[in-house]
């Protein structure tokens, strides 16, 4: 049987370990180093699919368990799956639901067999396990998805962390057991381990064996320094087969997606373009830019003079600025634009600079653009 998710490498970079690539799905292909923006529930926030579409999103994220407690799995199969549902007609990956257990529940009871929490909407009692996890994604209908994982905090114990990499890799062959469409559906593992380095080889080794058409490194991004995540990075990326694609889930800063690509990541994601835009915080060409500080009153100049978005093609700084202090949801949608279309625009210019061998040279102009070289730089 052919795998439902293909990927095929066009150039590796040749001072780096950066890849060139493409990943081709039953709902199209799509370049890579790709950033996926993030549709929690079926939607990313404040965007329209067209909007996705004009901007250059490949592909796009949804969130399993949310779509599972609301409006629930099986009326999203009744409605024809996902890309029907939400009009989305590109590819589309989802998540176990994993993450979400461990880190929003407030009650829960890890087993051998799964996880029981508390549904935060009505207070019923759920049972999460690898099946139903699989059951769920097949439901959803997705191109891409991933396999139940636990994903424990970065400075857990060894022991803890241990106990943990070999559930998530019995976890990962149940999944793969339970996975139905294998012919439309690809199915990726998750590698965690936390900063330990013999774990993380462990972890790779286990999913590895089981040869999914894909991988993700899990458990980072989780309140560890950007130093010891690139250092994570720099021994689990070559653990993963070359012939398949690597995703860092959770991850949509400039400096860390750049990180990443150098040491040989495909794909990303991250609610960070639309969640800082919600505060009037936007990424642009010179660095961060609050649009709701007072000294962009009467600027009537557009958010970034270098990009070529709808919003810096029509609306000004002051107009913005204005829309957020009258509580209007136009600002939204305009700053949420500008974030998504910076991000999926500079990885558009990463695969290029790959193509060119320049990808170091453009990471220090993206570094002194933000003063990521500062000894005190901030980060969103």
């Amino acid at each position: 049987m052919e795998p439902a998710i293909k990927y095929r490498l066009i150039k590796t970079e040749k001072h780096t370990g950066a890849r060139l690539g493409e990943l081709i799905t039953p709902h199209g292909t799509f370049p890579t180093p790709m950033f996926m923006p993030v549709g929690t529930q079926a939607t990313v926030k404040a965007m329209a699919p067209e909007e996705l579409d004009d901007m250059g999103a490949g592909v796009i994220l949804a969130n399993t368990y949310h779509l599972w407690l609301q409006p629930g799995e099986d009326l999203v199969k009744e409605a024809g799956g996902l890309h029907k549902f939400m009009n989305w007609h590109k590819p589309i990956l989802t998540d176990s639901g994993g993450f979400q257990v461990f880190s929003l529940a407030e009650i829960r009871n890890i087993t051998e067999e799964g996880v029981h929490f508390k549904n935060p909407l009505n207070g019923d009692r759920l049972f999460l396990s690898p099946e139903k996890a699989m059951q769920i994604e097949n439901d959803l209908g997705p191109d891409i998805m991933m396999s139940l994982d636990e994903c424990p905090p970065f400075f857990e114990s060894y022991d803890y962390i241990k106990k943990s990499v070999e559930r998530t890799s019995r976890w990962a062959e149940r999944g793969l057991k339970a996975h139905q469409n294998p012919d439309w559906q690809g199915l990726f593992g998750i590698v965690q381990g936390a900063g330990y380095e013999d774990l993380r080889r462990q972890s790779a080794a286990d999913l590895v064996g089981l040869d999914f058409p894909g991988y993700s490194i899990g458990g980072l991004s989780v309140g560890e320094s950007k130093a010891e995540m690139n250092h994570v990075l720099e021994f689990t990326t070559p653990l993963l087969p070359s012939t398949k694609p690597r995703y860092l889930m959770g991850v949509g800063s400039p400096d860390a997606l750049i990180d990443g690509v150098i040491r040989g990541v495909d794909m990303f994601d991250c609610v960070l373009p639309t969640r800082i835009a919600r505060n009037g915080t936007m990424m642009t060409h010179h660095g961060r830019l609050n649009v709701k500080n007072a000294k962009y009153e009467r600027d009537f100049g557009p958010v970034d003079d270098k990009c070529e978005c709808y919003t810096c093609r029509n609306y000004s700084r002051a107009y913005i600025r204005h829309l957020f202090k009258a509580d209007e949801t136009f600002g939204l949608r305009l700053t949420s634009y500008h974030n998504l279309y910076f991000l999926l625009n500079l990885m558009k210019e990463i695969r290029q600079a790959i193509m060119d061998d320049e990808l170091l040279e453009y990471r220090e102009q993206l570094f002194e653009m933000y003063g990521y070289n500062q000894p005190n730089a901030k980060n969103f």
